[in-house]
């Protein structure tokens, strides 16, 4: 049993409740989470009736290989982009049975960061089956990596809350 703040399990619970009722399936595609935003919506019973699967990608070669990211966009753009969390979310969109999608790239720390890319950094995508598309490029600071990850989950969160009305 995973424990997440109180916060996070009332916005997953509002996903699965409402997403439930309107017959939606979600994906999630996740690098910097590593699979946290899925855990935070499984954790909620009911969950099977929403959530469809989740890409944990971690690497380049995953991204590639399992969401069908662009080697040419890793290489002008880096994995942390929003051009990669773009192609990201639509691979999980489109390699999945899912009627929403959301995906993470980002830098947790505490080291990995650069002047252009800093800790603290993320890119989030969520985007409907429908043609609803949301990027944001979060900068959370070197806070830590468990804040920005768990910033990074609830900001993935409220994005499929906001895609979904």
């Amino acid at each position: 049993m995973t424990h997440f703040p109180d916060d996070i399990l009332a916005l997953a619970q509002g996903i699965i409740t409402d997403f439930a009722a309107k017959g939606w399936m979600v994906a999630t595609a996740e690098s910097c989470t590593g699979g946290l935003i899925a855990g935070a919506l499984t954790e909620i019973p009911g969950s099977s009736a929403v959530v469809d699967r989740g890409f944990v990608t971690y690497t380049n070669t995953a991204k590639m290989d399992m969401l069908g990211v662009q080697e040419q966009t890793l290489a002008q753009f880096g994995a942390v982009s929003k051009e990669t969390a773009l192609q990201m979310v639509h691979g999980a969109l489109f390699r999945s049975r899912a009627d929403l999608a959301v995906a993470v790239t980002g830098v947790a720390g505490p080291s990995g960061g650069s002047a252009d890319k800093p800790v603290g950094l993320v890119h989030l995508a969520a985007k409907a089956r429908t043609g609803g598309l949301i990027h944001h490029e979060m900068r959370y600071g070197d806070i830590g990596r468990d804040k920005v990850r768990l910033a990074t989950l609830k900001t993935a969160l409220e994005m499929l809350i906001t895609l979904g009305k």
